[in-house]
């Protein structure tokens, strides 16, 4: 009896040890998939981007989808973390492959925050996101402000030419028109449009500035360009000014604080506000529709619109805050220099996917 006893013993001890090493493998795994998740970079590539989203989780505190590059990203994060105590999970990449989340997400959405993306490009989508105004509204300049209940405008963004100085030259660099001398053919950074919400408002500023303020006059500029590009388009806003800083391009089209980072760190390059013709707009945070976090969401608005974080913005980040009472950069150009112009945003919100397809036309002719 006794020895029948040890042996039942000895079984039970064998079979709780192989459940605990179960457990731990599970918890392992756990711990891999959300690290996975809260890894991606900006301008990974489409297949790995969606399998992120299927690994994304809303088990935290707030999940941010966002096209902004990590450096940009992460002090705010760790402002708003520190703040409020809020953990937060970014998934990042290009702005046309996140508002493809968005959509698809509609019935079960992962994301709470969708920071990032300019007006011409997330006023057609509207839909996807909640209205909510952010409690400093009244501190935002009178051109900034969310009228429209769902776009928050956070950061003010003028369209620029990038330019490499230990590459670049005796070749003059003022504006569009220079962009088409035949020594820089092939040497042009420029992202596809249909991807980055960036290189899309620079497509919408050299239609207004080579067609005099009627776009339909300035396709015979892209055209031009597209041949220029020599068949180079690249997926990511980040591949541009990176391509740029990194000698692998002498000129690229992006926005000001993709280049305003380098000039401000002492990279040789510098930022060129073209004298055709400059427009300037806004980049928005947006609250997604049903969002599990809607309230965390609500307090990262009301974060990433308050001076603390517009600081940081203008004083580490080199971009232009929305907020009155916040100055921009002293090493950026005032606006009052530049030669701003203007869209008509009815006309560009109107014709998105007709520009987008006439781009892609005649890129691909080439």
């Amino acid at each position: 009896m006794k020895k029948m006893l040890s042996v039942f013993m000895v079984l039970c001890l064998t079979l709780s040890l192989a459940a605990c090493g179960n457990t731990e493998e599970k918890v392992s795994g756990e711990e891999t998939k959300t690290e996975e998740t809260t890894e991606v970079t900006q301008g990974e590539q489409t297949a790995e981007a969606t399998e992120e989203t299927e690994t994304a989780t809303t088990g935290g505190d707030l999940v941010v989808y966002c096209p902004h590059p990590l450096e940009f990203i992460n002090p705010l994060v760790s402002e708003f973390e520190s703040q409020t105590g809020i953990k937060v999970e970014v998934i990042a990449a290009g702005t046309g492959e996140l508002l493809k989340r968005v959509e698809s997400e509609q019935e079960n959405p992962l994301g709470d925050i969708f920071w990032g993306g300019s007006l011409s490009t997330m006023k057609p989508q509207m839909e996807l996101f909640e209205s909510y105004q952010s409690v400093n509204e009244e501190f935002v300049q009178e051109t900034m402000k969310n009228t429209e209940g769902a776009l928050t405008r956070f950061t003010d963004i003028p369209s620029v030419i990038m330019v490499n100085t230990d590459l670049i030259g005796d070749i003059e660099i003022n504006g569009y028109e220079d962009l088409l001398n035949p020594e820089l053919k092939g040497k042009i950074a420029h992202c596809d449009p249909s991807k980055s919400s960036s290189s899309y408002e620079h497509l919408i500023n050299m239609l207004y500035a080579m067609g005099n303020g009627n776009p339909d006059d300035g396709w015979t500029f892209v055209e031009k360009l597209c041949e220029n590009l020599d068949g180079k388009l690249l997926s990511g806003s980040s591949a541009v000014y990176k391509g740029v800083a990194d000698g692998e391009y002498v000129v690229g089209l992006t926005f000001e604080e993709g280049a305003a980072k380098y000039v401000a760190d002492g990279a040789p390059v510098k930022v060129v506000y073209m004298e055709e013709g400059v427009i300037s707009k806004p980049d928005g945070v947006y609250i997604i529709k049903n969002a599990k976090n809607l309230d965390n969401a609500k307090l990262f608005i009301d974060f990433i619109t308050g001076k603390d974080a517009q600081t940081i913005i203008v004083e580490q980040l080199n971009r232009r805050s929305v907020r009155t009472d916040v100055a921009a950069p002293d090493y950026l150009l005032p606006k009052e220099e530049m030669n701003v112009i203007f869209d008509d945003e009815a006309l560009v919100i109107e014709k998105k996917d007709e520009w987008l397809s006439k781009f892609n036309d005649i890129f691909t002719s080439f």
